[in-house]
């Protein structure tokens, strides 16, 4: 855990490493790839979001992985790592931790932690952000309205599936420290 002096130990920069390298796996390996980019995705590696909730240096660690994922974008690898990655990841990671942390081990119908599913809500809300990056790339040819509505389906049932499976994982193995 970051330490109470807000200073990254060794073992903390060595967890963000991983997890950021899982996040670009998951995002790049071809096959996952196919869905991870362009107006219509649905990318796993959006399931790690949800970490930030056991310790907010995957706060860190995942807009990294963003970040590096999206140097690999094949429609715009200049600008997306930018707006993907540093503004809407890191951006709504640290917003969705500040706001919904006190949340954390609060459930709605005893199976979705409530924190997780507000900070989905907000996540996918986000997602405007690469709606609009899409459009004015002139990737999208639905226009902003309609890549934004699958943009926040597909990224709230990702974030909800990461909730349910980190949430049972954090159950048996403690991922705050």
């Amino acid at each position: 855990m970051i330490n109470s002096n807000n200073k990254l130990t060794v073992r903390d920069i060595t967890l963000i490493a991983i997890v950021a390298a899982l996040y670009v796996v998951l995002t790049i390996t071809p096959g996952l790839n196919a869905l991870a980019y362009g107006p219509i995705q649905f990318r796993l590696s959006e399931m790690l979001n949800v970490l930030i909730f056991f310790n907010r240096r995957y706060i860190i660690a995942v807009t990294l992985g963003c970040v590096i994922a999206d140097i690999f974008n094949p429609i715009f690898p200049v600008f997306d790592p930018i707006v993907g990655g540093l503004i809407q990841t890191g951006l709504f990671l640290t917003l969705g931790w500040f706001l919904f942390k006190r949340f954390n081990r609060q459930y709605i119908f005893g199976i979705f932690n409530k924190a997780h599913f507000f900070f989905a809500l907000l996540f996918s809300a986000s997602m405007i952000l690469i709606a609009g990056e899409l459009v004015v790339a002139k990737f999208s040819p639905n226009g902003i309205l309609l890549t934004y509505l699958w943009l926040f389906i597909s990224e709230f049932i990702v974030i909800m599936i990461g909730s349910v499976v980190f949430d049972q994982i954090g159950r048996r193995v403690d991922l705050s420290k």
